[in-house]
């Protein structure tokens, strides 16, 4: 196992001017300085509060790839997270540009990109077999080999046939094959293609990462990856970036009390039509 962790820690100052977003936001407003000294660091809290602001902003500052959907230096939705990045001072332990960023609506673009990418390679093999039909084998060959070999590529790291497997299923093969060790990764809300079971084996190629010398920050409302062992936990709840343990997440608690009693709620929101509890 590689000890240590690649990035530290993250201190913010606030512009001169942070009337407006994302430097209006209570969690970032209130925010000076953010710990990442464990292999893991999982950012919580409700929709709205920050997390996810606050990573694409460290994704920025970072300089990581993204996957699935334009560099963040250029992508026009992410002009005010690239004002917040400037704001970042990042302390390395270990320098390092390997790994990327990865957010939940990305990777479902990325597939609708693959399965363009593949629709396109074949159709041009579908053209040359027409267009040259005269010629010969070898020349037909030469002609859809690039096609064939990029074909060949997307199956042997995505699968033969993406669209047969679920989006759990496609989303762990995407995340296993870009996993390098030593890398940084920063990942939101990762459990929006993921069941439950998925989640565990998502956990489990997270481990072996970390073994490898790898550092995740993982923004989620899932309590399954809240429960990462030996994970920090920050909650960007009540205007504020703070520790918390894994017991006090509103979250955590919630869906633990809905399951040992789910009547208890859903009279609440799914009242019976006599009206009776």
């Amino acid at each position: 196992m590689v000890e240590g962790t690649a990035l530290a820690a993250v201190t913010y100052r606030a512009p001169p001017s942070a009337d407006a977003f994302p430097f209006s936001v209570a969690s970032i407003a209130s925010l000076r300085e953010i710990a990442l000294d464990r292999p893991v660091t999982v950012l919580v809290g409700e929709n709205g509060t920050g997390k996810s602001t606050f990573l694409e902003a460290l994704a920025i500052a970072v300089s990581l790839p993204v996957v699935g959907a334009a560099p963040l230096a250029r992508d026009p939705t992410l002009a005010a997270q690239r004002s917040l990045a400037s704001c970042f001072r990042l302390a390395w332990r270990r320098r390092t540009r390997r790994g990327f960023f990865l957010r939940a609506e990305d990777f479902f673009g990325f597939q609708q990109a693959l399965a363009a990418a593949r629709a396109e390679h074949e159709a041009e093999i579908a053209r040359v077999d027409r267009e040259m039909a005269d010629a010969s084998n070898y020349a037909r060959t030469l002609a859809k080999g690039p096609h064939r070999a990029s074909i060949g590529a997307m199956d042997v790291r995505y699968g033969k046939d993406p669209d047969a497997a679920s989006h759990g299923e496609a989303f762990l093969r995407l995340f296993g094959s870009r996993l390098v060790p030593e890398g940084l990764y920063l990942l939101d809300e990762p459990e929006a293609a993921l069941s439950p079971q998925s989640q565990l084996g998502f956990l489990a190629m997270i481990k072996d990462a970390v073994d490898a010398g790898s550092q995740f920050v993982i923004a989620t409302h899932a309590p399954i990856l809240m429960a990462v062992p030996g994970a920090a936990l920050y909650s960007f709840d009540g205007g504020e970036v703070a520790p918390i343990s894994f017991e006090q997440i509103d979250s955590v608690r919630l869906v633990r009390d809905f399951l040992n009693a789910p009547e208890r709620y859903l009279r609440h929101v799914w009242p019976s039509e006599s009206g009776q509890e």
